[in-house]
């Protein structure tokens, strides 16, 4: 019975640790487009957006990881063994996490007013969560080589749309 509100309690905290991931980048992009802006529009709008991102990050993001991190060990631990599809979730977490550190470091370069991407590059790296989301949950749903297979050619298609829809939608917007 543990191990199923250890489950439950993971689940929750993985969706609001991608809800958190998720919106933090999609604030960079508005930080970094509200750096287009005229005088004070620029810094009325990139204040306000410095502050989202900090109550975002410290309130919901970081503890959401952590706590995340906390049930998951403790799921490993009920679950009493390590088949081969948790090794391959596994190392898509510890890519997660990497990717949470970079974020963090995103983060503070953008408290401190500092842009070093525009938001088209910002823009494609809000999807690397989308693509970790999607390894992950096929990982843990399917737990077969063969579909982790499949899975792969699946992810690496997504991801080609995903770079084309982002392409169009930068036409478009350059066009408006």
């Amino acid at each position: 019975m543990d191990y199923f509100y250890v489950k439950a309690l993971h689940i929750i905290f993985v969706v609001t640790w991608f809800a958190g991931l998720f919106y933090i980048v999609r604030l960079f992009i508005y930080f970094a487009e509200a750096a287009e802006k005229p005088e004070p529009e620029k810094t009325i709008l990139q204040e306000q957006f410095k502050l989202m991102q900090k109550r975002l990050w410290y309130g919901i993001t970081w503890p959401s990881a952590v706590l995340t991190l906390i049930f998951g060990l403790s799921m490993w631990h009920l679950y009493g063994g390590t088949p081969d599809w948790l090794i391959w979730k596994l190392s898509f977490v510890v890519g997660l996490y990497v990717y949470h550190f970079l974020c963090h470091a995103l983060f503070k370069q953008q408290q401190k007013g500092i842009l070093k991407y525009s938001s088209t590059q910002l823009r494609i790296w809000n999807e690397v969560a989308t693509l970790f989301l999607i390894s992950i949950v096929f990982l843990v749903v399917l737990k077969n080589a063969l579909s982790m297979v499949w899975g792969i050619v699946g992810l690496i298609l997504f991801s080609a749309i995903l770079m084309l829809a982002i392409r169009i939608y930068k036409r478009v917007r350059e066009k408006n």
